[in-house]
């Protein structure tokens, strides 16, 4: 038996097949753009996407020489929103999580509804990613849309529509947009009755791992499948990646370094405290039934050095395709292993948590004739992982033991990058052997469907394996530790110039 998890992210997307036993058998990817149409818009083409999801299936298929597949699942970036017609084709392009336009919106749900009140039904404090915001924005300003609009879908569900005819998405992703009651476990029928949405424009909730039918038959064949499969309710992206570590029981913490940077820890109950409102720390469903998870959220991540790498290193990008290296690792060949005398501030699309400020920019200070290439991509990893130490200082305060750090996503990949995550928060830091957690996490919740196992936490625990920990060297530590607190100083120092940007 072989499962698919598809892995949907913001700017690539991975096809992963699975043997039953958890062994990876082959992937295949592929990436596409993300427009920025005005400043703090953030837009994509997501027929164009769906086209490449294709392209990425097909190629897993004949490649690896396995066509029969028993189920496939979705790993997908959440927030993002796509008003889709009767037929389910896009009729504007999807409005991305990343994307900050709705500052006024956000401003007319604290007034109409409070951030209070949405933070104890939802989960979700105020901020511009939300799924909730950007309707309102469609309402406002794309009326002939919102009129026309036969479904408002998510990543998750557009796909399955896709693949199956049905809108049906997971409970995990349906609490990521801001309008899904944890207590109810489903939407929200004040919120929205509040924006005048119909209901019946969103799809219909499930639990991660619910089998929703079989995959259109002429898109099975078109694809290579020798047979359709089932197509199977998955989740967030960082959910399902925190199923494919292993963060299956409370306590447990995990780093998702990929086009944002996230820390997830497990949680029993939705625990909407005073201490995670004031630092926006967002709540929601986990892929596991029964369980949470509290999300602190960088979204530049890992798309800093996409941007670097993309607008200032061709030379590297040209001996990458010639060698068939990784052009990030010429990127940093050279690095020293001690901090460096940059500090970055990685604000590229607005701060995350704790601060939530939207207006924010990037900063850079330090550099001087002597700074090499290797210098200034270096110390964008160390700026990313300052803004990760300020998170987890944040968890702390609020009472949460993190002993250990589980890193997947391309961040879990470079030894270095590892090695700086434990240099600078001083918590040992660890990868699992399959460094795709979100793909696995999601053909774990296939296989749930499909009646291969017995439970997703069942088979996560079977499939876990960990390297061993990558610990804090003690000098870099305390190096890092008169660095950090230098890092603490340059937010509030560039704000009131980066605002007036």
């Amino acid at each position: 038996m072989h499962l698919i998890g598809l892995d949907i992210g913001t700017t690539s997307c991975k096809a992963v097949l699975f043997d039953e036993n958890g062994s990876l058998t082959y992937k295949a990817s592929r990436e596409y753009v993300v427009d920025f149409p005005h400043p703090g818009w953030a837009e994509q083409d997501i027929e164009a996407v769906w086209a490449l999801v294709q392209e990425s299936l097909r190629e897993v298929i004949v490649r690896s020489g396995i066509k029969r597949i028993a189920a496939l699942s979705i790993s997908a970036h959440g927030e993002a929103v796509t008003p889709v017609d009767q037929d389910g084709r896009a009729l504007r392009p999807t409005i991305l999580g990343m994307d900050t336009r709705t500052g006024e919106q956000n401003r007319w749900l604290v007034e109409h509804l409070g951030a209070e009140y949405l933070f104890e039904t939802t989960g979700m404090p105020m901020h511009t990613i939300n799924t909730l915001p950007k309707l309102l924005w469609l309402k406002q300003y794309e009326p002939e849309v919102w009129k026309h609009t036969s479904c408002f879908l998510l990543v998750e569900d557009f796909l399955i529509q896709k693949m199956t005819g049905k809108a049906m998405v997971s409970q995990c992703l349906a609490s990521r947009t801001q309008l899904y009651d944890l207590r109810t476990n489903a939407w929200s029928e004040k919120i929205l009755q509040a924006i005048g949405l119909d209901p019946a424009k969103l799809s219909t909730i499930k639990p991660s791992g619910t089998v929703v039918e079989q995959m259109k038959p002429e898109l099975a064949a078109s694809l290579g499948f020798e047979h359709p499969p089932l197509v199977v309710t998955g989740g967030h992206d960082q959910a399902c990646g925190a199923l494919g570590v292993g963060l299956t029981s409370p306590g447990l913490a995990m780093v998702s370094t990929g086009t944002a940077e996230v820390i997830e820890v497990v949680l029993p109950s939705p625990s909407v405290n005073r201490t995670l409102f004031d630092g926006n720390i967002s709540i929601y469903r986990h892929v596991v039934r029964g369980l949470f998870l509290a999300m602190t959220l960088n979204h530049s991540g890992g798309m800093c050095l996409r941007w670097f790498r993309d607008n200032f290193c061709e030379m590297e990008i040209s001996r990458a395709q010639a060698s068939g290296r990784d052009a990030y690792d010429l990127l940093l060949q050279g690095a020293t292993p001690n901090p460096t005398n940059l500090l970055v501030l990685p604000h590229f699309s607005g701060s995350g948590t704790p601060t939530f400020d939207t207006a924010s920019k990037a900063a850079i200070l330090g550099l001087t004739f002597a700074t090499r290439r290797a210098d200034l991509a270096k110390a964008i990893l160390e700026g990313l992982t300052f803004e990760l130490r300020l998170n987890l200082d944040l968890l702390k305060a609020g009472g949460v033991q993190i002993d250990e750090l589980r890193a997947i996503g391309g961040g879990a990949k470079s030894p270095l990058w590892l090695q700086i995550k434990a240099d600078i928060t001083g918590i040992p830091v660890v990868a699992p052997a399959i460094t795709e957690a979100a793909g696995l996490g999601a053909a774990i919740l296939a296989g749930t469907g499909a009646g291969i196992y017995d439970s997703p936490v069942d088979a996560a625990q079977r499939f876990l394996h960990l390297s061993n920990p990558c610990r804090a060297d003690p000098t870099r530590l305390q190096e890092y530790n008169r660095r950090f607190e230098l890092y603490r100083q340059v937010y509030p120092a560039v704000l009131p110039i980066t605002h007036q940007l």
